[in-house]
């Protein structure tokens, strides 16, 4: 399996997993249970009652998807390092264009408070203080693609450029390491339970360079429930509905970074081998399932390439969004390369 597989497959496990997850996010569980079965079958079109997305179409992506390519464009643009004000100008005119077209999945709540404090002059230091929920994770991606994973030094440093405008906290940065770490090490042909290892110490070596806020340790918490998952199962393969169960219960499925990412590793400790089924569990586990499904879809598709993905679903999401996924995953290996 090529490299370029690998980075395309991240940006369309990304994409694919933000899709699935857009009519059920913000909905408990019980819901998607009563609509959706135990796993949703594919994508679907977001009904009138949707918190976020009501009136979307069948495959549509969310925030998630777009901050991350705009991340992307702006890790191609400037070779890999992010400058924190760019960043912010181009989120803020990003939730502009959303209201515009009357979306209501608009700026996280870190972020909006974040930007509104640069605004007012607030020294960029300072702004991301805050910042505890996991919209740093949800599109560190396009950063894990472009950083080798065997300068993980590098690899946080460029995190930390990405991030700390708006989440400054060891939380949020230690969250966002891990993601970017998993999908480097995809890249560079790691399993998923590799790619997981490389996670944790990534989250480790993050959660000091942020402001400290009480909450659980990220690292410690991905630790834990995929280990859960191994408890749980046995030497059988798991029941999809009895991991999503254990999820929504007892690891959180909220905005929160220590509960939300921990969650997507453990879905895919679950199915490490199964990309389309781990998207499809982590979008019908409640709470937050757009992102827990986009960042299990961006490790997935990094550790399994494109082709772990079905093709008409791969199809679907590019074209109902308009996306080249393909031509970008290769800008950012070309900045991987250096």
């Amino acid at each position: 399996m090529t490299a370029t597989s690998r980075a395309a497959g991240a940006l369309y496990g990304l994409a694919i997993g933000d899709a699935l997850g857009m009519p059920t996010q913000s909905l408990p569980r019980a819901r998607i249970l009563e609509r959706y079965g135990e796993v949703i079958d594919g994508f679907h079109p977001a009904p009138p009652d949707q918190p976020l997305a009501a009136g979307m179409p069948a495959g549509a992506i969310t925030d998630d998807t777009e901050q991350a390519l705009l991340l992307a464009r702006l890790v191609v643009s400037n070779g890999g390092l992010v400058d924190g004000r760019e960043l912010a100008q181009k989120l803020l005119e990003w939730e502009d264009s959303m209201r515009a077209r009357g979306s209501l999945d608009l700026l996280g709540p870190s972020t909006k408070r974040a930007i509104d404090e640069l605004l007012q002059g607030k020294d960029i230091d300072e702004t991301g203080r805050y910042g505890t929920t996991n919209g740093a994770a949800m599109r560190i991606t396009p950063v894990g693609i472009a950083t080798p994973s065997t300068d993980l030094d590098l690899l946080l440093d460029r995190v930390v450029a990405a991030s700390a405008a708006t989440h400054n906290t060891g939380l949020a940065l230690a969250a966002a390491a891990a993601v970017a770490a998993a999908v480097s090490a995809g890249i560079d042909g790691a399993t998923v339970p590799e790619a997981t290892d490389l996670a944790i110490r990534a989250a480790t070596k993050a959660a000091p360079r942020g402001h400290w806020v009480a909450g659980a340790d990220v690292a410690v918490r991905i630790e834990w429930a995929t280990s859960l998952i191994d408890t749980a199962s046995g030497n059988t393969p798991p029941r999809p509905g009895a991991v999503s169960a254990l999820l929504y219960d007892l690891v959180g499925t909220s905005l929160a970074s220590q509960e939300s990412v921990p969650a997507a590793f453990a879905v895919l400790a679950a199915f490490p081998d199964d990309p389309w089924l781990a998207v499809r569990l982590s979008a019908s586990v409640g709470g937050d399932t757009d992102t827990i499904a986009a960042i299990a879809g961006a490790v997935a598709g990094a550790c399994h390439g494109e082709e772990g993905f079905p093709a008409e679903a791969r199809i679907t999401v590019a074209g109902v969004n308009d996306l080249e996924l393909d031509d970008l995953a290769e800008e950012l290996l070309k900045v991987r390369a250096g």
